[in-house]
């Protein structure tokens, strides 16, 4: 779907609310197409109050929610390989029931487990539109 950046709020808040049954969202798309932004404008749609930042050199970051309890954010742009995403704990982060959200999974995407949700994120002719698919990976 076209999606306009400043509709991002809406369109998160219908995607957590079209995948309730599910935590792990694994978003793929080119350098600077708006990984971030989205998880911002989902992180808001799931009740975080506190800033959402790309934990690109952290690798995770962590928010709170007043609706969910804890949020992971994950980065895995700067990783080499899938040792330094398991050396980091990932599977209890995938494991805890949490909602986890992964930029940059395809150095891991063997290893998420099943069923996560997929958000594919692509550039469009217009600056502001993007175009978001969601697919649920089973």
């Amino acid at each position: 779907m076209k999606v306009n950046i400043e509709d991002l709020p809406e369109v998160t808040s219908r995607i957590v609310e079209e995948y309730s049954d599910y935590r792990i969202f694994a978003l793929t798309g080119e350098m600077g197409v708006g990984k971030t932004t989205f998880t911002k404008a989902f992180c808001t749609a799931l009740g975080v109050d506190n800033e959402v930042n790309s934990p690109t050199f952290a690798i995770a970051n962590i928010y709170d929610s007043t609706n969910f309890g804890e949020i992971y954010h994950f980065d895995f742009y700067r990783l080499n390989n899938r040792r330094e995403a398991l050396d980091i704990g990932l599977f209890e982060y995938l494991d805890s029931g949490n909602y986890c959200l992964m930029e940059w999974p395809d150095i891991i995407i063997d290893d998420i487990p099943l069923p996560y949700v997929e958000i594919k994120i692509q550039h469009t002719d217009d600056n502001n539109v993007r175009d978001i698919s969601t697919t649920l990976v089973s």
